[in-house]
């Protein structure tokens, strides 16, 4: 059911959600270490979520009749100057990812493999999301700068996120 070049772009793709959710870890632990905890929080949904992500690409391959292969990832940035410069480099990550599903999609489009279009469809809906969340919280550390008071508002706004497991198709 799936080319050898889609498998092989999905598989890719499987290792690079694997490495998005170590990235979102690694901000997990600066902002931790910044006693920033609805920072942390949101960092940390965004792991779970790159790791469902991830899951659900894993166990479509596998019900396509393709083998996943693990990959060796590099190490994440683990140092940000400012929760500004951890939050740019998020949304500056999920523009590749965003580059990366737009990809995906359109391998599936070229070899008109159906299913794998309705399947990365969920992917490229999610990837607008991912990119606004972001910015939205990029544009409310421009408005706040160096009021500490907005850091903690927003900190405790953050911690509210909690993480939603995709939803059985």
């Amino acid at each position: 059911m799936l080319s050898e070049k889609l498998l092989n772009a999905i598989n890719d793709q499987i290792n690079f959600e694997i490495h998005s959710a170590l990235i979102y870890k690694a901000m997990q632990a600066y902002f931790e270490s910044e006693d920033l905890p609805g920072m942390a929080n949101w960092m940390d949904v965004q792991f779970q979520e790159e790791m469902s992500h991830a899951e659900k690409m894993f166990h479509f391959v596998c019900e396509a009749g393709g083998r996943v292969k693990m990959l060796a990832m590099e190490e994440p940035c683990n140092d940000y100057s400012s929760p500004l410069d951890a939050f740019e480099k998020a949304l500056a990550h999920e523009k590749i990812v965003t580059g990366r599903i737009n990809n995906l999609m359109d391998i599936a489009i070229d070899e008109r493999n159906h299913a794998a279009q309705i399947f990365l469809q969920w992917f490229v809906t999610e990837q607008v999301e991912e990119e606004a969340s972001a910015g939205y919280i990029i544009a409310q550390l421009n408005r706040i700068q160096e009021d500490g008071r907005g850091l903690m508002m927003l900190d405790k706004d953050l911690g509210s996120r909690t993480f939603e497991p995709i939803a059985a198709e």
